[in-house]
């Protein structure tokens, strides 16, 4: 009788799991969801499906913004090449006070609302400013100076798009994997797979953004342009709500600074007690009593910071007596603080990677302007920045070979549901992007030795497919790295910070654009220095990008060693595993919280 009630409590746990969502997630109504109706990739198929247009939108614009700035606004290169620096570095920081807002006060639903409808906001008036007469760049087609009018409603528009990206990207990729439950085994491995197909819809936008959209820009106009990508994006905003009954959603959880602040204090002031060697003596709540995400266990590393769980006075029940946060504060919290402060020499090691990304829609981009861009047999003449989409088709096709073929043979291979770790991943991707440099400074140094062999002709330069082999390279490099930072981001941060997670993910690449301009600077002065040349001329002939690549190749090869010495120390998030409460069971029983026969249903 007594194994009998055993397991059929045991079932009803596992039953109740298997229809309820219990990660402290909602549904729109407020209640504990239902499996069933809610999330996976019924609801995470909408979320994808806007951030298709908005990559669109945004590479519609900044693969192009240089562009506009010289030819419409009338503004040399320097300060155009500056007013997108200035842009591209504030759309690229703003998600750290977006994903800090999501996290904290407005949760991630209501800021990807609010943020899509800024972003809307300045894509309608891009796009008036083409048509209104007041707004027009110039009363006639041909015009020395825009109008004031037009070049104030241009940078408003363009910042009002920076600022709702601010918002759009770190809240809505984290939400989109907030529909995948964590402690449930199949929705976990479909979260590992979100990722792989987010960023493949993610780069089905920049596809069609650097070939369709660029060449509406380039053929038709801005104008027309301008009401394409508002139409795609407020079309695409309508079918996210449309999908509003299937979503999960998670409250926000109050600043995220404070309890870090609260084990700092709490460590300092106990600093001088001994750290118990047994971790189950530190101050911890129970399941029951923390609802707010999941608990996780005690970690060996940054020993100093378990010091603020120490418990100083306990009660009758040989427990903590009720003491101040900035006191005692939990396991949890202590590896929470762990956990951000381990993924600053991850974060840093990866800037190399950054910088090596960072090449494709700019250094590159300047070797196809003066490169023969003409299709075979035909008078089209591709527009240099389409050659980006290279990048976008070999991360498409990278993802899709790598989540249908590679990870279920690494599965088998090496147990591991990911099929390797993810710091594996993002290393895997350096090394392409190593070699990715290594070819990018072969061929510039056979465009270099071409253009004097034809004596600088403008009419006799290279076939600009011989970047081709550059382009894809770094694709391949992107869709292992890439994925895999917005992947470690997300899983590795505390539970309560996953927007915050998505946004220190895009400043790897906002500082890693910071640091290749310091790159740019330094190695150019230095090169003067020695030489009495400069590695970047008045021109793409008179500099030596091959050096400059090769510079970089050196650096990311550097690197790398430096990453996996702190990958293999690296520990990951320890969470600790669901467990079926038991009434009345006795050890002999029942399976203990550590058993692998029943709880293999569960985790």
């Amino acid at each position: 009788m007594e194994h009998n009630k055993v397991d059929t409590e045991l079932q009803d746990s596992y039953d109740d799991q298997q229809k309820w969502v219990l990660d402290s997630s909602t549904d729109n109504r407020g209640k504990i969801p239902l499996r069933s109706r809610t999330g996976a990739w019924r609801a995470a198929l909408f979320i994808i499906g806007i951030e298709f247009s908005e990559r669109l939108s945004y590479f519609g614009i900044s693969t192009n913004l240089v562009v506009y700035l010289t030819t419409i606004l009338h503004q040399d290169l320097k300060m155009a090449v500056k007013n997108a620096n200035y842009w591209s570095g504030v759309t690229t920081l703003m998600p750290l006070l977006g994903g800090f807002v999501a996290d904290a006060y407005l949760g991630r639903y209501a800021t990807v609302l609010l943020a899509t409808t800024v972003y809307l906001m300045g894509l309608i008036l891009l796009t008036l400013s083409w048509f209104i007469p007041g707004l027009k760049a110039c009363h006639e087609d041909m015009c020395v100076e825009p109008r004031k009018a037009h070049e104030i409603a241009f940078f408003i528009a363009i910042y009002l798009i920076s600022i709702g990206t601010g918002g759009h990207k770190p809240s809505l990729e984290s939400f989109g994997a907030d529909q995948f439950e964590d402690g449930h085994s199949e929705e976990r491995k479909m979260k590992m797979s979100y990722f792989n197909w987010w960023n493949a819809g993610l780069c089905a936008g920049i596809l069609t953004a650097v070939t369709v959209i660029v060449y509406i820009e380039d053929r038709i106009g801005w104008g027309v342009a301008g009401i394409v990508l508002t139409i795609v994006m407020a079309t695409s905003f309508f079918i996210f709500l449309i999908g509003k009954p299937f979503y999960r959603y998670r409250a926000p959880s109050g600043s995220p600074l404070t309890p870090m602040l609260q084990v700092f204090a709490a460590a300092i002031a106990k600093r001088h007690l001994p750290c118990p060697s047994d971790s189950s003596l530190l101050h911890e709540l129970t399941k029951e009593e923390y609802t707010k995400g999941r608990l996780l266990s005690n970690t060996k590393n940054l020993k100093f910071l378990d010091k603020a769980a120490v418990i100083e006075d306990r009660n009758e029940n040989n427990t903590a007596q009720k003491q101040s946060p900035w006191r005692l504060a939990t396991v949890t919290k202590v590896e929470e603080v762990k956990l951000l402060i381990n993924m600053i020499p991850i974060w840093f090691f990866t800037l190399a990677f950054g910088v090596c990304a960072t090449q494709s829609g700019t250094l590159f981009i300047k070797q196809a302007i003066v490169m023969d861009r003409k299709i075979i047999g035909t008078t089209f003449i591709v527009p240099p920045a389409s050659l980006f989409s290279l990048v976008a088709l070999s991360i498409i096709i990278t993802v899709t070979i790598y989540e249908r073929v590679i990870v279920p043979l690494l599965r088998r291979t090496t147990g591991n549901e990911r099929g390797i770790s993810i710091l594996q991943r993002i290393g895997t991707g350096m090394v392409f992007s190593l070699i990715a440099m290594i070819t990018a400074a072969l061929v510039e140094k056979k465009r270099l030795d071409y253009a004097k062999q034809h004596h600088m002709s403008t009419s006799m330069t290279l076939s600009a497919i011989w970047l081709a082999p550059q382009f894809l390279v770094l694709g391949i490099a992107d869709a292992f790295t890439l994925v895999g930072l917005q992947e470690y981001f997300y899983d590795q941060v505390p539970d309560s910070m996953r927007s915050l997670g998505i946004a220190f993910y895009l400043s790897v690449l906002g500082a890693a654009s910071f640091v290749n301009n310091l790159l740019i600077t330094v190695s150019d002065h230095l090169s003067e220095e020695i030489s009495g040349k400069g590695w970047f001329g008045k021109d793409l002939n008179s500099s030596r990008l091959d050096r400059f690549y090769w510079m970089l190749a050196a650096l990311t090869g550097a690197n790398m060693c430096f990453f996996v010495m702190v990958a293999m120390k690296y520990t990951y998030k320890s969470v600790q595993p669901i467990v079926a409460v038991v009434a009345d069971g006795s050890d002999d029983d029942v399976e203990t919280a550590t058993g692998t026969k029943n709880m293999s249903k569960f985790t």
